[in-house]
């Protein structure tokens, strides 16, 4: 029972830190999605790390730096404005693209009951970097996309016995490996 508790309360913890900013403006707004992605971060890397959980820490890892290096590569391919005009690399979406990453991660090993409001938890970020204006809808879109599929395919559910994962990188590409039974 205690254990379920925990749970509980670290699901509606997941929803209810990044809006605790009460965003009003583009800054409380961008402070938002920053606590968000880090709570969603640190609850995909933290919880299997508590629970002893080394594989399930791994594949964390593992969906956040595939997503990371996705993500970076095609901001440098396709380098679009921001709706702020700060700089050139609105798409897509790093923070929501890391929530989505780690909210799958989150739903892959724990389940639904953690697993459904990390996922709402990432959505709020997707909105607060939209109302940040750091983001168009669809930078947000395609980030909530590659997030996911990081997530949900470099990460296998506890029942799977084995999932290697193996960014890399140097100063001309970057990838990842992914071998896992199925």
């Amino acid at each position: 029972m205690k254990k379920h508790i925990n749970r509980v309360s670290l699901a509606l913890l997941l929803v209810a830190a990044p809006m605790q900013a009460q965003a009003k403006n583009e800054k409380a707004w961008a402070t938002a999605s920053d606590v968000g992605v880090a709570g969603l971060s640190l609850a995909a890397l933290g919880l299997p790390i508590a629970e002893g959980d080394t594989q399930g820490a791994f594949q964390a890892a593992g969906s956040l730096g595939a997503a990371a290096l996705i993500t970076t590569g095609l901001k440098y391919t396709f380098p679009e404005l921001r709706p702020d005009g700060s700089d050139r690399k609105s798409f897509p979406s790093g923070h929501t693209s890391a929530a989505f990453a780690a909210a799958a991660t989150l739903y892959s090993r724990q389940g639904a009951d953690i697993g459904v409001p990390a996922m709402l938890a990432a959505s709020f970020v997707g909105l607060a970097r939209v109302q940040a204006d750091k983001h168009h809808w669809y930078d947000v879109v395609i980030g909530a996309g590659i997030g996911s599929a990081s997530g949900f395919l470099i990460t296998c559910k506890r029942s799977q016995r084995e999932a290697f994962v193996l960014p890399w990188g140097n100063s001309t590409s970057a990838g990842v490996s992914v071998a896992m039974r199925f």
